[in-house]
């Protein structure tokens, strides 16, 4: 939607198919965010649209990355997946997850992979460490904690 920096319309019809939802923005996950989120709030409150938007405290950020590095994951900055992962497991008594395979190539079809569902941009090693993250979601998985799929989605899933 050209950053919102332009024609704004289309960006809030899109929302529309969500009715009335939360709209979680990462103004605070990294700088570069903080004024694309703004705009992004600024656009649904001109518009009227019936989104809610929220923003992660910033401490909350904070203490996430604190305890994911006491985990052993020494990323300088944690993935979106992880955050989400993280605020599922403190919301939600059963999570699943979908799409965390952290290589290249999909385990059974061998296919190549993005690390995104949106583009096809490879990972950034300098912020992120997929597979440390999913080594620890892994662990959380035979725990029991969450259920991690590495398969096709079903009909019913």
């Amino acid at each position: 939607y050209g950053s919102l920096l332009g024609r704004r319309r289309m960006f809030v019809e899109s929302l529309c198919q969500y009715g009335n939802s939360m709209l979680l923005l990462p103004a605070f996950s990294f700088s570069l965010n903080t004024a694309l989120c703004l705009r992004v709030l600024y656009t649904i409150e001109d518009f009227g649209s019936p989104n809610q938007p929220v923003f992660l405290n910033p401490k909350y950020l904070e203490s996430l990355a604190v305890f994911w590095r006491s985990q052993g994951l020494k990323e300088t900055r944690l993935s979106t997946g992880i955050m989400m992962t993280s605020l599922a497991l403190e919301l939600c008594d059963d999570v699943h997850l979908y799409g965390f395979w952290p290589f290249s190539v999909h385990p059974h079809s061998f296919q190549d992979l993005t690390n995104h569902y949106y583009d096809d941009a490879k990972v950034n090693r300098v912020f992120h460490s997929m597979s440390d993250e999913f080594k620890l979601l892994l662990q959380l998985h035979n725990q029991g904690v969450l259920k991690l799929h590495l398969g096709e989605c079903g009909a019913n899933e």
